[in-house]
Formats: structure tokens, C-alpha cells, sequence
């Protein structure tokens, strides 16, 4: 299964790429599928392309489910 992982655009060194970034873990990203993407923005990454932008909100109740759920799975092994 894939999961689609909330990521902050940290810079744009060239068109329709994108530095993205989760807790210090950095990834080049397609950013093409974004319309007007910005540093600063929250998207959605997907097998290396980021599919969705979101606002900060967002972005932080999506990460937070994923540490309850990673939490949830730890106690239940």
C-alpha cells in the first residue's frame, strides 16, 4: 500500500521541481501537476510527484493521524 505524505516546499531550484520536506528529511519532487507552486506551500506527495496543495492546517491533522496511527500500530504489535 502507498501512503500520500503532507510535505513543506523548501526551495524551487528549477522549473516543475521542488525541495520538499517532512521533520528534516528532504526529497526532490515533481511539482509540475501544482498550479503555481511556491516555497512555503504544503502539498501532497505521491510516488515522487506532489499531487495536491494544502493549507498549514490541513497539512498538520493529516501528519498528526499519521502518528496516531503509527502509535496505534506500535501498541498493537
Amino acid at each position: 500500500m502507498c501512503l500520500a505524505v503532507p510535505m513543506l516546499i523548501k526551495e524551487i531550484p528549477e522549473p516543475n521541481r521542488g525541495v520538499c520536506d517532512l521533520d528534516g528529511s528532504t526529497q526532490v519532487v515533481d511539482i509540475s501537476l501544482i498550479e503555481a507552486p511556491q516555497v512555503g506551500d504544503y502539498v501532497i506527495i505521491h510516488a515522487g510527484f506532489a499531487i495536491e496543495r494544502l493549507d498549514a492546517e490541513e497539512a498538520d491533522a493529516r501528519l498528526e493521524l499519521f502518528e496516531e496511527l503509527a502509535t496505534h500500530r506500535t501498541v498493537m504489535d
